[in-house]
Formats: C-alpha cells, sequence, structure tokens
C-alpha cells in the first residue's frame, strides 16, 4: 500500500481505525457515497451541551475511505457543533499528512458525512 503514497498515519487510521460501529439512537446522522468508486460513509453523533460527545462510523471504502473516517471522529470528539462543522476534508487530508492525488476527491467524504450528521442533528432539535 505504501507504493500508493499512503502515509504512516494513513496506514495507522485504516489498520487501528478508531470509533466504529453504528451508535443507537444517535443525536445526528449523515450518509454520503460516491458511486463512481463505490465508497459508503456514514457518521453517528450523540451531543451534550452543544458538543460532540459521541461520534462513530461504518464505511465500505478503500484505504482512504477508511482512514479519513476515523481520522475525521478523532478530530470531530468534544468539539462543539460549530468548531466540528467547520473541519474541512482538506483539513483531514492534512492532518493524516496527506493523501494521495486520485484518493483526494473520491475517498475524502467523510468530513461531509460529519457536516450532514450535525444538520440532521439540528434539524431534529428544531422539532
Amino acid at each position: 500500500m505504501s507504493e500508493i503514497g499512503y502515509s504512516k498515519k494513513v496506514l495507522d487510521h485504516f489498520m487501528n481505525p478508531r470509533n466504529v460501529g453504528a451508535l443507537e439512537n444517535p443525536d445526528g446522522y449523515g450518509k454520503v457515497g460516491n458511486p463512481v468508486c463505490g465508497d459508503l460513509m456514514e457518521m453517528f453523533i450523540k451531543v451534550k451541551e452543544e458538543k460532540i460527545d459521541e461520534i462513530t462510523f461504518r464505511t465500505f471504502g478503500c484505504t482512504a475511505a477508511i482512514a479519513t473516517s476515523s481520522m475525521t471522529t478523532e478530530m470531530a470528539k468534544g468539539k462543539t457543533l460549530d468548531e466540528a462543522v467547520k473541519i474541512t476534508r482538506k483539513d483531514v487530508a492534512d492532518t493524516l499528512g496527506g493523501l494521495p492525488p486520485q484518493k483526494m476527491h473520491c475517498s475524502n467524504l467523510a468530513a461531509d458525512a460529519l457536516h450532514l450528521a450535525i444538520e440532521d442533528y439540528r434539524q431534529r432539535a428544531e422539532k
């Protein structure tokens, strides 16, 4: 895999993903997919006092898809919703030490799933 140009941090998050699984009764849920490469990501959040208290993911995809999902959960946990919604695909890739150019767009969808989960939480909270 290193011949593709994955950093050690990407490989670590791929081999030892953090916060894997579905949360029962999440406060927010986001799901994104890329039909071109087949990657599919789900993000689940529990919110306490406007902060992400718990966050998990389920991802069907390649090394980069799993690593970016894992890193996104680590970056968002404990942050306020306003802070977490500012996490970008670039932030995730940079924190992982970069991604190969061919993986940047199709596999780096985790920030999008996080944003959808926060949006879902906010819509539920308005009701």
